[in-house]
Order: structure tokens, then C-alpha cells, then sequence
């Protein structure tokens, strides 16, 4: 009887356009690259180099605010030092240079619907999506920080299930911008004028007639959106991409979140800190795209990891007290106030968190207590907050072998249901460099990483599926009820909404 084949992993690299990502002051380490984020070199060679071992994308976080809670209110004095994603460019703009260097690695951006225009949104995604040959996702925020929404002219945040509505609205605007507002056929220029394409000639060796329309006016329409949130009169302003709609990531573990992904979500980052944790909420997502018709497989699960490999347990142990004498820890405590909005430097310096008043703040600690491995006993104060954050942030750090990194992947996926991993960096592109060489021909060796991409030069749909021709959203996707085909005379969506 032959195995079972084994789930392949998709794997990603989570990077951010700002000297540190999750690891605040590591630009210090003496190899780390971090502080060249500015020069488009730095990313199209991270782009290229990850292309050649095979990794199906990079996405990019990004936040809009800065992190000033702690020692605050408002004071970015901790942030600033140790670049705790501060400062930060916006990632979308590196997207096309690295797709002009590369053929098939994704790239994922984060993007907000708290604070951008649907209708602006839609534009730059198709643009990049145009530029990169359908290679472009969207990661979904409603975004966290205060300090953003103080920068968009609000008091404090719009309230978090509210935020999550906005959203859902949010994307059947963009929906019927990419996918109902141009017919598939719109653009006539490549066709005869009996609506034939135009190769040159005909076999006779005689030219065609071309079109003298670059697109059919009657294939190109408003979308007239009048909704609570958002009045988009449209149409879109760009002709249809390869994809249509990026393919379509997103991160939320709460109830509303969890509801969004279940219904949007195309891919899903979760973050635990062992698969056990992470299994209920994968199930969630899960059950619940079922109940609206959607395919659960269809629905990929990335659980965010810090991988630390060297030769032996001991060489990967040593690497990381190494890594930690660089990170600032000031920094590390400004991230945790921005993530979680609480202030510990209102707290004496000996204060366990385990038995704080805050109930989240406690919970929190209590949970990193019970899962973080070599914490027994260990006394959760200031400063060993700031020592488990200042590596990988709050997510979990997979350290060892190259045997001991690979057999914990393969438990998370055995254990959590998850479908693959975005990989942070400890140092960049250090941390990669060790994956590439170390630890992804010992998945390939157990069948568990592929040899080159599923559609080599195809959109980024397709490779995230492995299937050839997948471009579009699924059928049974939210959006795919906006699609405008060749020879409807209007998209069907829009019949049931003048009804």
C-alpha cells in the first residue's frame, strides 16, 4: 500500500518596506540589509533570489501610524531609535520593479479600508496586476493604530465590528469595479471588426480589418454603488488584468474577522504559538466558508513563523543569543503597546504580567507562559516581555536543526490543518539565505516543498492553487457573482439589484 501523498507547502517570505519588520534594532546586526529598504536594488535582489528557490511569494506588512503608546500617550521616542517599523514605505510601489526582474514569485501588499477610497484602491491594484502579469495580491486590513486614525483626521478608531462592515462593503465595491464593470470582451482593438482576433493575416495572406475602437462603449459600464458606506458611481478606470481581483489575503482571528475571511479570504494568515492553538480557528474559517458554499479548500491557511535553522539544535540556539544582543527592547515594548494599545511603562520594572489587572494583558502573557518553549518558572516582568518580542515578534519562532525545524512544519500541518507558512527574517537576507540553502531541500527531500512553480510565468492565483488557468476568483466566490462575461449584455449582478 503506497503513503498517502503528503500536502505541499506553500511558503512565503513576510517582509516590510522599514528597517526592521519584527525585530526591532536588528539593522544593526552587521549583515543585515534592513537599512538599504529605501533602494529598489535591495528588493528586486530579495526578489530574485527567493524566485530561484521557489517561494510562491513575498508579502509585504505595512501599518499607517506610528507605535506610540508606550511611554506615551502620542510619543514615538521608544519607536524611532530602534526603527520598530518606523520609518516605513508603502510597499506597492516596489511591486512592479521586482515583477520586471522575475517571472513567477508572487507579491502580496497590505492595504486598508479604514482609510483609502475603493474606487482608488481598485485603480492601483489593477495597475500593478497589469504591470506584474497577474502576480499581485491583496492583503486585507482594517487597520489597528490609533496613530493612524488620529493622521486621518479621527478622534480614535472607528469601533472594531464596525471596521469589519465597512470592509464587507468595501469589497463589493471594488467587486463590481473589477469584475462588472468591463465586460471580458470589452477591449476590441486585437479583434476584426466581425470580432474575429487579429493575427496579421488570414490564411489567404490577406489582412484582417482591425477594429478602429480600442474598447466597445457598450461593454464598459457604471457600477453605481449607493451603499451605507460608499456612494461609486464608477466606472472602473482601468481595462480588465490578468486576475481581475488580486488574489485576496487576509488576517483576523476575532469573530468579525473570522467571518470576513470566511467569506472574502482566498488565503488566511493566523499567528499561535503551537498548531493545537491555531487548529480551532482554521476549523472556523473552514465551516463557515462551507455554509456560505464555498469550497473550503479553497480558503489556504499561512501560519506566520520565525525559522531559525543551522547545522545542529545547539548552532541554531547559539545564532539566536547572537542575533538578540542587537535588538533594542525599548522597541520591542513600543511594538506590544501599539499591537495590543496598553502602556507597560506605567508598570513598576519587577511587575509580573501573569497576575496584571488587565485581563487582555494578562491573558496574553499567561498564554505566551504556557506555550513559549524554556519559560517554566520564568518571571514575565518588562524585560522578559521585551526579550521574547524583540525576535520575530509575538508570532512563533521555530528554532533548530534542519531535522528539528522540519519535523515541526510538518506537525503544524498535521496538527493545524495549515496549508503553509509565511517565514519572517531574523536578519535580512540572512534568515532566507539559511532557509534556502538548509532547510527547503530537506522538505523537498520528504515531498513536502515543490521543485519549481505549478504554472511557471502564471498569475499569482494560479500558483497559489496549482491550477493552470486559474486566474479569476473561484465560481463559488463572493465576488464571482460581479463577473461581466463575453455576451451578457449586462453583468447578471446588476439585474437582481434593480429589482
Amino acid at each position: 500500500m503506497s503513503e498517502p501523498t503528503k500536502k505541499q507547502l506553500i511558503i512565503n517570505a513576510f517582509a516590510m518596506h522599514s528597517p526592521s519588520h519584527l525585530n526591532p534594532g536588528l539593522f544593526r546586526y552587521p549583515t543585515d540589509q534592513g537599512s538599504s529598504y529605501k533602494n529598489i536594488q535591495t528588493w528586486i535582489t530579495l526578489a530574485k533570489k527567493l524566485e530561484a528557490a521557489k517561494f510562491h511569494a513575498i508579502f509585504f506588512a505595512d501599518v499607517l501610524g506610528g507605535y506610540d503608546v508606550y511611554k506615551g500617550p502620542s510619543n514615538l521616542s521608544p519607536t524611532i531609535p530602534a526603527a520598530a517599523q518606523f520609518p516605513i514605505n508603502d510597499p506597492l510601489y516596489s511591486i512592479p520593479a521586482m515583477a520586471a526582474a522575475t517571472e513567477s514569485i508572487g507579491f502580496g501588499v497590505t492595504a486598508s479600508t479604514t482609510y483609502d477610497a475603493p474606487y482608488a484602491l481598485a485603480r492601483r491594484f489593477s495597475t500593478v496586476d497589469h504591470l506584474s502579469n497577474g502576480r499581485v495580491g491583496w492583503n486585507i486590513v482594517t487597520s489597528y493604530l490609533d496613530s493612524a486614525a488620529r493622521n486621518f483626521g479621527l478622534d480614535t478608531q472607528v469601533e472594531h465590528d464596525e471596521r469589519y462592515r465597512i470592509a464587507d462593503e468595501y469589497l463589493d465595491v471594488t467587486y463590481k469595479l473589477w469584475e462588472g464593470s468591463w465586460r471580458d470582451d470589452a477591449v476590441v482593438w486585437n479583434q476584426g471588426v466581425n470580432g474575429t482576433e487579429v493575427n496579421g493575416s488570414d490564411a489567404g495572406g490577406s489582412k484582417k480589418e482591425r477594429s478602429t475602437q480600442y474598447a466597445d462603449p457598450t461593454r464598459v459600464r457604471q457600477i453605481d454603488h449607493k451603499g451605507k458606506y460608499f456612494q461609486v458611481p464608477g466606472p472602473h478606470l482601468c481595462e480588465p488584468s490578468p486576475q481581475r481581483t488580486p488574489f485576496l489575503l487576509q488576517a483576523g482571528t476575532s469573530t468579525a474577522g473570522k467571518a470576513f475571511a470566511a467569506k472574502h479570504a482566498e488565503a488566511v494568515f493566523l499567528h499561535a504559538q503551537k498548531p493545537e492553538l491555531v487548529r480551532p480557528s482554521v476549523d472556523s474559517i473552514r465551516q463557515q466558508a462551507a455554509a456560505l458554499g464555498r469550497n473550503p479548500a479553497d480558503i489556504k491557511v499561512i501560519a506566520g513563523a520565525l525559522v531559525i535553522v543551522a547545522e545542529t539544535d545547539e548552532a541554531a540556539h547559539a545564532k539566536v543569543e547572537e542575533l538578540k544582543k542587537y535588538g533594542d527592547r525599548e522597541g520591542a515594548l513600543a511594538l506590544f503597546g501599539g499591537w495590543t494599545g496598553y502602556d507597560l511603562s506605567t508598570y513598576a520594572d519587577d511587575q509580573d504580567f501573569r497576575f496584571v489587572e488587565l485581563p487582555a494583558v494578562r491573558s496574553m502573557v499567561n498564554h505566551w507562559a504556557s506555550t513559549v518553549p524554556g519559560t517554566e518558572g520564568v518571571k514575565w516582568d518588562k524585560r522578559t516581555i521585551a526579550d521574547y518580542l524583540v525576535l520575530g515578534g509575538n508570532g512563533v519562532k521555530i528554532i533548530g536543526s534542519v531535522k528539528t525545524v522540519a519535523d515541526e512544519l510538518e506537525r503544524w500541518v498535521s496538527v493545524g490543518d495549515v496549508d503553509g507558512f509565511n517565514l519572517s527574517y531574523a536578519s535580512l537576507p540572512d534568515t532566507f539565505d539559511d532557509i534556502i540553502e538548509l532547510l527547503l531541500p530537506e522538505l523537498r527531500r520528504r515531498g513536502l516543498f515543490w521543485e519549481d512553480y505549478a504554472v511557471k510565468g502564471g498569475t499569482l492565483r494560479e500558483n497559489m492553487y496549482g491550477q493552470r488557468g486559474q486566474s479569476r476568483l473561484p465560481e463559488a466566490h463572493t465576488g464571482a457573482k460581479y463577473f461581466w462575461k463575453a455576451g451578457q449584455d449586462v453583468p447578471p449582478y446588476s439585474l437582481n439589484e434593480s429589482e
